[in-house]
């Protein structure tokens, strides 16, 4: 029997009652989160990390092998030290392509040695202010739990939000940070380069849309809008032995699909350039081209949705994602040679054994953004920009997935993607902490303060560990000097950082990409697919 994944599993006042009280309080057990509470032990705080549901390591231990860094010479501290730990289990230096059940044995293996132990199934009820500082969080559960410092590692931003932290969700017009790539994009990456009808009955309007085809009219490029970019599972795929068939869903659709089926008609079959190969046979498989795995438009309420809202949002993506397979692998509405490609694949066996091999983690590339007195924007990924509180170094392309899928001219076209690449850049202090004359006790690591197409750059796993460390030491320097995050001594903090291994300065390096001189990724205005 399969047991489906979930986002939302409560455990209402189970705990009602009980209190805790610690030094630093971290909500959320992503990547970011198990980090920070690794840190916050080893200098010696007490710590309680809590996780909404039951996944530990977010998307590091979600699927998402395949290492996503743009330059790993920016990578430092706790961050490099969990890829060395994982070169240790393959008998290499280290390793940035590995297998999920590894990555959570790695995980669980650096928080024992660190005396952390996540609270699961914890979901945030309410906070109590003190003035303008976090007192305590309060959790479905009935748990309280008091702190000196708290920090938001959630992909969500919820106790940034609870706490009244200001932020934004969506897409920034380009005027409003000076930026070129920012808000309504229509290009020519992950796109229908072909004709496709969007009508249920091709060419006739009267029939009505295909799912997911956004009715409005396209806005002008660079546009703002409250739209963000797609979610999707990172699934752990094999072929072989081992394979576990993909699983039906119940309320499987093939119209759903049918955008799909037409551009298969065309000729198109480049499927399988995101079937990204990491360590045990398997894949960290990612979503490529103009209908994938992607649930494009699917995902717009997330941020802001409550837990059981994000649990049925969460579902329609297990549902579609799964349902996208099974049409490749099985419906006769697809090519032959395509369902016999589709169908060589599977999940893996010994992968996600507790949610029948299905990645428990959405991954939600974007959700809540504060905005504090340093928003990251395109001039620092251009290094038009550069601040000098330097924390991390940000190296990943400012890298957008689509956020609508539209029709212009009687033909479907994707809108939203952006991939322009940029050279290292440095990650301010300030962007991690709210704006001053707000809460003065809380660090944000993970939803930190960035525009819509800079944090499609910032976003990358090892940069959220290397930025929750960075706020731990933070942490700990405001405990001892009782003053607020705003008011901390950013020389007192780059001592901290340089004593633990983050990288604060970089010379250009020597890590290049073949791509680099493509000016699609270079240039932005230029490669709009619509003017």
């Amino acid at each position: 029997m399969m047991k489906t994944p979930k986002y939302y599993t409560p455990e209402t006042d189970l705990r009602k009652g009980e209190a805790l009280s610690c030094d630093l309080c971290i909500y959320g057990a992503t990547s970011a989160g198990v980090v920070a509470a690794i840190e916050a032990r080893r200098q010696g705080l007490t710590v309680v990390l809590l996780a909404p549901g039951d996944h530990i390591g977010g998307m590091t231990t979600g699927g998402l092998g395949f290492t996503d860094f743009g330059d790993k010479a920016i990578i430092g501290g706790i961050s490099r030290e969990f890829y060395r730990r994982l070169g240790d289990h393959y008998g290499v230096e280290e390793e940035w392509r590995f297998e999920p059940s590894v990555a959570s044995k790695v995980f669980d293996g650096m928080m024992r040695e660190a005396g952390v132990s996540p609270i699961p199934k914890q979901y945030l009820a309410d906070v109590e202010m003190e003035e303008e500082s976090l007192k305590a969080v309060l959790l479905e559960s009935g748990l309280r739990v008091e702190a000196g410092m708290f920090m938001d590692a959630t992909y969500e931003g919820d106790l940034m939000a609870k706490a009244g932290v200001r932020y934004t969700v969506g897409r920034e017009p380009n005027d409003c940070y000076g930026e070129f790539c920012n808000g309504v994009q229509v290009r020519e990456h992950h796109q229908f380069l072909l004709p496709v009808s969007p009508y249920r009955v091709p060419n006739d309007r009267r029939s009505g849309l295909l799912p997911g085809i956004n009715e409005a009219p396209l806005e002008p490029q660079g546009s703002g809008d409250h739209k963000i970019q797609a979610y999707n599972f990172r699934l752990c795929m094999t072929q072989g032995d081992g394979r576990v068939p993909f699983p039906k869903p119940d309320d499987y659709d093939p119209e759903r699909y049918e955008l799909l089926g037409r551009y298969l008609d065309s000729g198109w079959r480049d499927l399988y350039e995101k079937f990204d190969a990491i360590r045990g046979g398997k894949t960290d498989t990612n979503n490529h081209g103009p209908f994938s795995s992607d649930f494009i438009g699917g995902n717009h309420a997330y941020p802001e949705a409550s837990f059981v809202e994000r649990e049925e949002i969460f579902q329609s993506h297990v549902s579609y994602h799964q349902g996208l397979l099974w049409f490749m692998a099985n419906d006769d509405r697809v090519p032959e040679d395509v369902r016999a490609g589709i169908s060589s694949w599977g999940l893996a066996e010994d992968e996600f054994t507790g949610t029948s091999n299905w990645p428990p983690q959405l991954y939600v590339r974007e959700a809540r953004r504060m905005v504090s007195d340093y928003v990251i924007t395109e001039m620092d990924c251009r290094g038009i920009a550069r601040a000098e509180d330097v924390v991390a170094f940000g190296a990943y392309g400012m890298d957008s997935h689509n956020c609508q899928r539209i029709v212009v001219g009687d033909r479907v076209l994707n809108e939203g993607d952006v991939q322009i690449w940029v050279k290292p850049y440095p990650v301010s202090y300030r962007s991690l902490i709210p704006s001053r004359g707000e809460t003065k006790n809380l660090l944000v690591p993970v939803c930190l303060s960035a525009s819509h197409i800079a944090y499609g750059s910032v976003r990358m796993e090892p940069v959220f560990m290397m930025l929750a460390q960075a706020c731990v030491l933070a942490a700990k320097l405001c405990l001892a000097q009782h003053c607020a995050v705003q008011d901390l001594s950013y020389s007192d903090l780059r001592r901290e950082l340089l004593s633990v291994g983050q990288i604060l300065d970089l010379e250009n390096s020597s890590e290049k990409k073949e791509w680099l001189a493509n000016e699609f990724y270079k240039i932005n205005p230029e490669n709009a697919l619509l003017t």
